[in-house]
């Protein structure tokens, strides 16, 4: 009799069941973290082969890098354009310590600005493309403008990135979808954004200033 009931709750239980069994999960990281740190690794990767071109241009060839003939990067430009990103990695903490205290007004706000900061740096950005293909720079011209192009081309293709994140975590934000104890809609896009900025760093100080 006791078998019998024991069956009928097993098989109750898989009658209750529907769909296939829960992942296993092999790592104490969270998935959605985990997916964005292995992206980001990748990310490193590609990043890496265009920095292998850049060096190869500058030492291997032993060609002038910046200035050469007419042609000047704009440091001063590049350089307030620097700052504007690296605070936009500071209201991107704000935000996520002011859903971390439960304070939702400075997760928006701090979103808000983040995504303003973002897309002023995109904008000056592509303003200094325009100003230097209208000077004859162009990314067939020279290799050092392929390089130069590719370079800052690719770290813009990756801020409009995670601009697109942004927009997405803001607009949940203002929907009331995070909590203290759920945040990962913020976490995650701002690891993404911290990426961004130090990629920008490095390629600042490689391109601009070295």
């Amino acid at each position: 009799m006791e078998a019998a009931s024991v069956s009928l709750g097993h098989a109750h239980d898989a009658h209750d069941h529907h769909g296939p069994p829960p992942a296993n999960r092999s790592s104490r990281v969270e998935p959605q973290l985990l997916g964005m740190l292995l992206f980001i690794i990748s990310e490193v990767m590609v990043f890496g082969a265009f920095f292998t071109a850049y060096f190869f241009v500058r030492v291997v060839q032993g060609e002038e890098w910046f200035p050469f003939e007419e042609f000047q990067l704009p440091k001063g430009v590049a350089g307030v354009n620097t700052a504007i990103l690296l605070s936009s990695s500071l209201t991107m903490h704000w935000s996520l310590e002011a859903i971390k205290r439960g304070n939702k007004a400075g997760m928006k706000a701090g979103l808000l600005l983040t995504t303003v900061l973002g897309a002023t740096f995109l904008f000056v950005q592509v303003n200094e493309y325009i100003n230097l293909t209208q000077e004859g720079m162009t990314p067939q011209a020279f290799s050092q403008g392929s390089i130069f192009y590719g370079l800052t081309g690719l770290h813009g293709a990756h801020v409009a990135v995670g601009l697109t994140l942004l927009i997405m975590a803001t607009v949940r934000a203002f929907r009331g979808h995070f909590s203290p104890e759920e945040h990962r809609g913020v976490e995650v896009p701002g690891i993404y954004w911290h990426f961004v900025d130090v990629m920008w760093v490095v390629v600042f100080t490689t391109v601009y200033i070295l």
